[in-house]
């Protein structure tokens, strides 16, 4: 076969199967951590093929760099924190979410100091800089974890039991259900399923903002935490009501911002998944549990990748629409 003809065969290929995703430019945003209050910097920028996404605390004397995966959590008390040697990042799970939803492998994320800034509370912002800097693809097969076999952790019993699950999917759908047994909660939404087949990320979850109660912020302020939440950043509830003037940008905010989360923090495992999520009360803790109990069952996944992309998953093959 002459050069020429093996070159056009070559780009057909790379045309034609499910290919990984990285940033056209370099962007950048400051704000504030939500439990440190910090000032940081956040810049994010384009990583080569198979580079998976990469904190990396610029701000220390020697930068070091935090390669994502589920054995780099190490602390899931209030938000996804990853760390390597004494260096960590706190709350990575709402830039995680963003990156699964548009479908993005491969990242540098550069950042000033130990937590990721809260901005909205929600990933609409990161959405919008990931967005605004352009989404290409690269010569190189996007690969996915394939759950074969259902996976399940769970805790507690009667009222107070939480569980989350994994089951095979030829896609990615996330069912969560939530029971907060308080008045501003009880009358919105309890239970979502998103498929990322079907909805659309950027428009039906990335919106969705991080919660609280006022009981709750008072503790954790007396504790040095939550030092940069707010009403900006946040919904935030007394006994009774929402106390945010403009309420709810969703019927059901409560349970997509959980849907959120979770999206995020199954994204720690470095690959999208190919499998059905469910989930009753699961949290950052939980969310982690699972996808160790995953990965300690070498029956139970396997590495796949699509030559044809008419053999993906409907939806995965086309860039994520704006909002």
């Amino acid at each position: 076969m002459s050069a020429s003809r093996q070159k056009k065969r070559h780009k057909t290929k790379i045309r034609t199967m499910l290919a990984q995703r990285t940033l056209k430019t370099l962007t950048t945003a400051v704000g504030v951590g939500l439990h440190s209050g910090q000032r940081v910097e956040l810049t994010l920028r384009p990583a080569p093929p198979d580079t998976g996404i990469v904190f990396r605390r610029i701000d220390l004397p020697e930068p070091v760099e935090i390669a994502v995966n589920a054995e780099a959590v190490t602390d899931t008390r209030l938000a996804s924190t990853i760390s390597r040697g004494q260096a960590k990042v706190l709350t990575i799970e709402h830039l995680m979410s963003a990156c699964c939803g548009l479908g993005i492998d491969n990242l540098y994320v550069d950042i000033t100091a130990e937590e990721v800034p809260i901005l909205d509370g929600s990933s609409a912002s990161f959405v919008y800089l990931l967005q605004s800097a352009g989404i290409v693809t690269q010569k190189a097969p996007k690969q996915f974890i394939r759950v074969l076999k259902p996976v399940e952790v769970r805790e507690g019993e009667g009222d107070n039991v939480k569980w989350a699950r994994l089951d095979p999917y030829h896609g990615y759908r996330l069912s969560f259900e939530i029971d907060f047994r308080h008045p501003a909660v009880d009358n919105t939404g309890q239970a979502v399923v998103f498929d990322m087949s079907e909805g659309v990320y950027a428009r039906d979850i990335a919106r969705a903002r991080t919660f609280g109660f006022t009981k709750d912020v008072e503790m954790l302020r007396a504790n040095g935490l939550a030092l940069g939440g707010g009403l900006d950043n946040a919904i935030v509830m007394d006994d009774y009501k929402v106390l945010n003037s403009d309420g709810l940008r969703y019927d059901d905010e409560f349970v997509k911002h959980k849907i959120l989360d979770a999206i995020g923090d199954l994204y720690v495992v470095g690959r999208p998944l190919l499998a059905a999520y469910s989930a009753f009360r699961s949290g950052h803790a939980m969310n982690n549990r699972l996808l160790r109990e995953l990965l300690s069952q070498p029956d139970a996944w396997e590495l796949v990748s699509f030559e044809n992309v008419a053999l993906a998953p409907k939806g995965f093959a086309a860039l994520q629409p704006a909002w």
